[in-house]
Order: structure tokens, then sequence, then C-alpha cells
């Protein structure tokens, strides 16, 4: 068998820096290398509706949101197959399989469930049971279409843990027929969790600290201006720290080389700003200025695509729908051999049926 991807994401609103630097950017540079057999990317619907319930059309209208991101981000269905995860009845079937192989003491001592579950404020027993189960969900999404690679940032790699587990309890109960998967993170190591303009650990559409794919360029030097640097560079001539400081941060996931020749001469590379900026003598202002030009001259051509596939909504569906057929193909072919390992493929085992015909014939 071949090397398969899947990855995917909730469309609880637009995309943002953060899901390009955690996932979008790889998923792109994969699809183009052609190194892997099989391409799944899939808007996580019914993993958002499990803390959304009450707010589908939330969902229903950010889909399109999710999918023209990715379009103008550089996906290319024909190269990847795009699906929306609830058209895909066999995701449910399995998960409600694998429930049955995870205790819920495993699924709680997640810290990625802990991290999640403080985010939104659950408290004890408010908790819905299918946020909850989120874990074992994400399990079915990745084994369903047997994907050997999952290109995710470090914080899912509790989430990929549980569905190794449950791979090697369901093949070892029934029969080898689950993938275990690997996580694929960022090869650019200090951005693998880009933080919030606000500073804050994770960038999140519930913080109000994003900066989306899709803003404009007004947008993004209103939200560079305001973003969090170091709270003891109070003064020029300061020295400062360029750990922690989200401006560093994102210089670091987005600025190369040429960027300096082309904004900021007086400089080399990052190297030396840097220095400058530990040194003293150096503004914050200054180097929100570089950030917005770099961030602006990235962001401008997928403005430009989005812009173009905006113009034609309908095939936007057409393309999740085609992609939807694709992927419920590979679904219903893992299922058949799912049930076949747990012998409740009744109506297709033969041998089954005619030894039950015998057992009662000799009566």
């Amino acid at each position: 068998m071949g090397k398969i991807i899947l990855t995917g994401d909730r469309p609880t609103g637009k995309l943002h820096l953060g899901h390009y630097i955690g996932s979008l950017r790889r998923r792109v540079e994969l699809q183009e290398a052609g190194d892997y057999e099989k391409m799944f990317v899939f808007m996580a619907d019914v993993q958002a509706l499990t803390d959304n319930a009450d707010n589908p059309e939330k969902i229903r209208q950010n889909i399109i949101e999710v999918a023209l991101d990715y379009l103008s981000a550089g996906l290319n269905p024909e190269k990847c197959t795009l699906f929306i995860q609830s058209q895909i009845t066999e995701l449910a079937e399995l998960t409600t399989y694998l429930m049955n192989l995870v205790s819920v003491s495993r699924v709680q001592r997640n810290p990625t469930v802990k991290t999640e579950v403080k985010m939104r404020g659950f408290e004890g027993e408010s908790i819905p049971l299918g946020f909850f189960c989120y874990p074992v969900s994400q399990a079915a999404d990745i084994t369903l279409f047997k994907a050997t690679t999952v290109p995710a940032g470090e914080d899912q790699e509790p989430m990929l843990e549980v569905t190794r587990e449950l791979v090697r309890r369901f093949n070892q109960v029934y029969a080898p027929v689950l993938v275990e998967p690997n996580i694929m993170l960022p090869e650019n190591a200090t951005a693998r969790r880009l933080p919030g303009t606000d500073g804050k650990e994770k960038m999140s559409k519930s913080l109000g600290n994003c900066i989306y794919l899709s803003d404009d360029a007004d947008t993004v030097w209103q939200k560079v201006r305001s973003m969090y640097t170091d709270p003891t560079h109070i003064n020029l001539n300061d020295p400062g720290h360029v750990e922690g400081n989200a401006v560093f941060t994102y210089l670091d996931a987005f600025s190369k080389d040429e960027d300096f020749a082309n904004f900021l001469p007086e400089y080399q590379n990052l190297d030396e700003l840097k220095d400058h900026y530990r040194r003293g003598g150096l503004g914050d202002m200054k180097c929100k200025k570089f950030l917005n030009q770099i961030l602006n001259e990235f962001l401008e051509p997928m403005r430009q695509r989005r812009h173009e596939f905006e113009q034609d909504i309908p095939e936007i569906y057409n393309i999740l729908k085609k992609g939807t057929e694709q992927a419920r193909e590979t679904a219903a072919q893992t299922m058949s051999e799912v049930r076949s390992a747990m012998q409740i493929n009744y109506f297709d085992d033969q041998e089954l049926i005619q030894s039950q015909a015998e057992r009662f014939r000799a009566k």
C-alpha cells in the first residue's frame, strides 16, 4: 500500500496564519511534490458541531469560506481530494465501533482535550459527549482512509497517539485492517504553534487574535501594528527580547533573506535584526512595518485567487461534491474490510449463511 495523507480543518471560520503555518503550507508543498499516492483534505463539520450544535448555520456558512481559503492557498482538486466530513456516513459508523475499544479515562487524560475543554469554558458534566469523544472521531477520520501521514501542529500529537492505540487495539481484537499514522510536523520548529497577535500561546478565532488569509492589506496592518512585542522594551535604546515576542516569532515563520534586500536593506538577514533589537536602538514600530510588508506581499496572491474563485461559487460546491464522492469510494472499501474483520458483514458472508443453513438442516 502506498503512502496516504489525510488532514483537515474545523469550518468554524475563515482560516488564519496559524492554520497556514501549522499545516496548510505543508499540504500544498506535499501536493506538488507528488510523493504520496493519495491526499485527502476535508472540512470537519461534524467535529465543529460538537461544540456548535445550537448554531449549525455558522458551520454551513463557513464551509464555503474554508473551501475558498483552501483553493486560494493553492490546494488543487486535480491533485488532492477535497471533501465534507458529514457527507461520509461511514465515518459515523467507524466512530461507533472504535468507541468500544477505548476507555473514558483514556480520553479524559488527553492533554489536547483538556486544553480545548478549558478554552471553551466547559465545566464538569457540561462537556458535550460528542466533544468529549473528539479523539475517537478524529481516529475514525484518519483510519477510514488508511492515512499513513497526518500533517499537523505539535498540539495534535496526543490525538495521533490515541489513533495509534485504537489501530493497534482493533487489529489485535479483529484483524490487521487499519493503518497506524505518523504525524508530520511543520519544518519550521519555531513556528509549529504560531502565537496570536496578542502574544498568547495559540492563535484562535475565539480569542480574536488572528490574522486571516483573506484579510485585506489595511486590516493586516491594523493587526500587526497592535501586535504584542516585549513589554520591557519601552524606550528605543532599551535592550529587547526576541523570545516570546510575537513580531519576531512571525518573522521567524515568514521572513526570507531576500525580504531584507527588498524592504530592509540595512540588514542582511533576520539574525542581524535580532542582534540589533537585543542590543537596543531598534524600535518596535520599524520591526512591525517590516513584518507588515512581508505578510502583505505573501497574502496578496491569495487574495487575488480568492476573488477569482468567489465569482463562481456553484463551481466550488461542485468541486466539493466530486471530492466527497471520491472519498466515499475509499470509505466504503475500508468499511467493507472493517465489517468483515468484525464479522458483522452478515449479508455478504456466504460461508456464514451456508454454515447456518447446514446447522438448521441437521436438526
